[in-house]
């Protein structure tokens, strides 16, 4: 309770001196003129992501090795203008011949996630992914996946996607370890600059017009439509808040009573399955998909179909014993489920990284 107490306090004296116009952590940061050693054994990268580097890269963190800082500033910069530049809500199709694998949460199982890849097949124009937050937090190879799945984006920013998360908010990397990684394992401005760029991130993505992707869930007004979520300024503010659109799309989680109900999170809302119900009839989806919740079986379809729940963080914590899953989505438009067990990893606890005194409490 004291460790809370400091870290709530903390939070709260960082909003009353946040500004919201403040300069970018990219800014003064003179990328051409930062040397890389001759003694840096990684493959260099230029100008432009290569399939090369990233595999050079994905190796390195398997060693337990780590990519020069400057190509780490590298790649969020470059991503970060990329991920700008896309709607709040992104809208995409599945051609002939392509797929698209739906992941949940990741939060820094590193190992996981490469298990991942070789299970539904690595990233390419035709192999589509999309990530639906919570990549980092909790466990102890966050900065790796981030910058997995930063690289992936640069390479492939028409096929590769990213939904932002609760846990890609400043408050939630403070207190579960994302922020302390970022400092240990490369220095405080790589965080600000990760933040910077997790506040531009979209917040949702629907697929063929037939799935809403979403990190929490709905709303606590049935008038809310897709359209609102096009129109909505992600810029107005970098993090959610306690309250509004953005706050209830990362946040909000399902439950089995009609209506709506106080949120266990203590932020945020329950819905229950007449509200998806309508939601999905008034936008004419088949579904919202969405993650934010362990499954014990990787997924769960709640809300007579309409709801579905997926979450690929495998062995949550290495102690909650769940299976990890993801979603494939072919041009049928059908739903194709996938489970998978954890995978071994170096003996590095998770909240190793942590604010002190959190370490150990999932």
């Amino acid at each position: 309770m004291v460790e809370c107490d400091k870290v709530v306090k903390r939070d709260a004296f960082l909003k009353a001196i946040e500004v919201d116009d403040a300069p970018s952590a990219a800014e003064g940061l003179d990328l051409d003129s930062m040397a890389v050693d001759a003694s840096y054994d990684g493959m260099r990268l230029e100008k432009e992501m290569t399939l090369e580097f990233i595999e050079d890269m994905i190796q390195r963190f398997k060693d337990g090795k780590k990519i020069h800082r400057k190509y780490v500033f590298q790649i969020i910069i470059t991503v970060m203008d990329i991920v700008k530049k896309e709607p709040t809500m992104v809208e995409v199709t599945v051609e002939p011949d392509h797929e698209i694998t739906v992941c949940g949460d990741t939060h820094g199982q590193f190992f996981d996630l490469m298990n991942i890849f070789k299970l539904a097949g690595k990233p390419s124009p035709k192999n589509s992914f999309l990530f639906n937050g919570d990549f980092v937090d909790r466990g102890s190879w966050s900065t790796e996946i981030a910058l997995t799945l930063y690289a992936y984006k640069w390479l492939y920013p028409t096929s590769f996607f990213l939904n932002r998360g609760n846990h890609e908010t400043d408050d939630m990397n403070r207190m579960y370890g994302f922020e302390g990684e970022c400092r240990a394992k490369y220095n405080e401005r790589v965080f600000k600059l990760f933040s910077e760029s997790f506040s531009a991130l979209p917040l949702a993505t629907l697929i063929g017009d037939k799935y809403f992707v979403l990190h929490g869930g709905l709303f606590s007004d049935d008038k809310v439509t897709l359209d609102d979520v096009r129109k909505l300024n992600r810029f107005k503010q970098r993090q959610p808040g306690q309250s509004g659109l953005m706050m209830e799309m990362l946040w909000t989680d399902p439950q089995p009573a009609p209506g709506r109900g106080p949120s266990k999170r203590g932020v945020g809302l329950q819905f229950g399955p007449d509200v998806t119900k309508r939601f999905c009839e008034t936008n004419g989806l088949e579904a919202i998909i969405r993650s934010h919740e362990v499954r014990m079986e990787g997924y769960e379809v709640e809300h007579d179909g309409r709801c579905i729940t997926v979450f690929s963080a495998p062995h949550y914590c290495d102690s909650t014993g769940n299976k990890g899953a993801f979603i494939k989505i072919g041009p049928d438009y059908k739903l194709n489920f996938t489970k998978f067990e954890a995978v071994e990893h170096p003996d590095i606890k998770p909240m190793a990284y942590a604010s002190n005194g959190m370490q150990g409490l999932i």
